[in-house]
């Protein structure tokens, strides 16, 4: 079994919303509301942070603000300098142990365990950074956990791109079609199908409008309300010993 991290073990998609309306309020104080950039950043959830900065600096028209703090952050592009931004109101969210604690998802961290429990060979795919991946799974006292963990830092290509599921499927020696990915958002579902693994989203306030409307997995395999994500595992497990 294969786990995403943001959004499926842990709510870390909440905190990126935030911390990506703040900075862009702090670029623009008087022109933005938390809540318009936190609603745009859903339509972008789960893609990598080039492509989430680029469209919310259009979305909103960020450039000229972001172009002239450029030099303060010693980068080149508008873009690099709303993620710096955000990257200083993100990590004080996760500073505070307490607040990953509170956003942990235990149905889905439940299914880990329960993978672990009957022996299954288990895997993380996440396009979070290496150094709050570690940060996160000490937090949960998650390390150890898997039995190996591919981060944004471990491929060229961000999901929806099949490349981070293909790693730790290689990695964990167990062909694609005898994987199991347990995902959130549309672009991880979009890896993890491309892939030609089997797959289950767990959707959150973030993503539940998006995967449902990309329409890749039968609804079945969509999940809605976590404490109901042990049963559809099951499911598809008796489905996948059928076949």
């Amino acid at each position: 079994m294969i786990f995403d991290l943001d959004g499926t073990l842990v709510q870390t998609e909440r905190l990126k919303a935030i911390s990506y309306a703040k900075a862009a309020i702090e670029l623009c104080p008087d022109e933005l509301a938390e809540e318009q950039v936190i609603e745009a950043f859903k339509e972008v959830v789960g893609r990598g942070r080039r492509e989430v900065a680029e469209r919310l600096i259009e979305r909103f028209g960020l450039e000229p603000k972001a172009r002239a703090r450029m030099e303060e952050f010693g980068v080149s592009a508008p873009w690099q300098t709303l993620l710096q931004i955000r990257l200083a109101h993100y990590e004080a969210l996760l500073a505070d142990p307490e607040v990953i604690r509170r956003n942990q998802w235990p149905h889905n961290l439940a299914v880990l365990r329960a993978a672990r429990e009957a022996g299954c060979r288990t895997g993380l795919a996440t396009m979070s950074r290496c150094s709050q991946v570690t940060r996160v799974l000490q937090i949960l006292e998650l390390v150890g956990a898997f039995d190996f963990v591919a981060t944004r830092d471990d491929v060229e290509r961000g999901k929806p791109d099949p490349e981070i599921y293909m790693l730790v499927s290689q990695q964990l020696q167990v062909p694609p079609g005898e994987c199991l990915v347990l995902e959130d958002s549309a672009s991880g579902v979009a890896a993890a199908v491309t892939a030609e693994m089997w797959c289950i989203a767990v959707t959150t306030p973030f993503t539940r409008e998006s995967v449902r409307a990309q329409g890749l997995l039968d609804r079945r395999w969509i999940v809605d309300q976590s404490e109901q994500v042990m049963p559809v595992v099951q499911a598809m497990l008796e489905e996948r010993r059928s076949d």
